[in-house]
């Protein structure tokens, strides 16, 4: 089980697109140069969120904005709109257990329930954490190591 790099590349493309609005045209090849990953993928990545309604891309002046505002994308927006996880959702059951073994014919039964479980109890917690929260403990993260090289 392990959702995929697209989804911390996305929250790392809106992160950037943010904090670069004012001093930098964003770019797919600038994005790629900060995530440090394929263009191509961040292009994808990027068709996802814009898909999405996140971001917006143009080919002027203005590069790639963000379409809404931070404090209303949550991690849960992000998560479902580059497709982290598929219809069979998170945890990816083993294929063909045994109808012939008591607990291959029951391991469904047993463990289907409580792994949703544990997929609505992480889908709830992202729908509570936006990008604000994120771009914010990123702006200070940015500022503790300015002060550390200062000092």
């Amino acid at each position: 089980m392990q959702i995929t790099s697209k989804f911390t590349i996305a929250v790392h493309i809106i992160t950037a697109i943010d904090y670069f609005k004012d001093s930098e045209k964003v770019t797919s090849s600038f994005l790629a140069g900060s995530v440090g990953a394929n263009p191509v993928i961040v292009r994808n990545v990027m068709g996802d969120l814009k898909k999405a309604g996140i971001i917006d891309i143009s080919r002027g002046r203005s590069g790639i904005g963000l379409s809404r505002k931070l404090d209303e994308i949550t991690l849960f927006d992000v998560y479902k709109a580059v497709d982290c996880v598929n219809d069979e959702g998170l945890f990816h059951f083993h294929e063909n257990p045994s109808p012939y073994c008591p607990v291959g014919r029951n391991i469904h039964k047993a463990l289907d329930e409580e792994l949703q479980s544990v997929q609505d109890a992480m889908e709830n917690q992202m729908r509570k954490i936006t990008l604000a929260d994120v771009v914010g403990r990123t702006r200070q993260a940015i500022q503790e190591e300015a002060v550390e090289r200062r000092g």
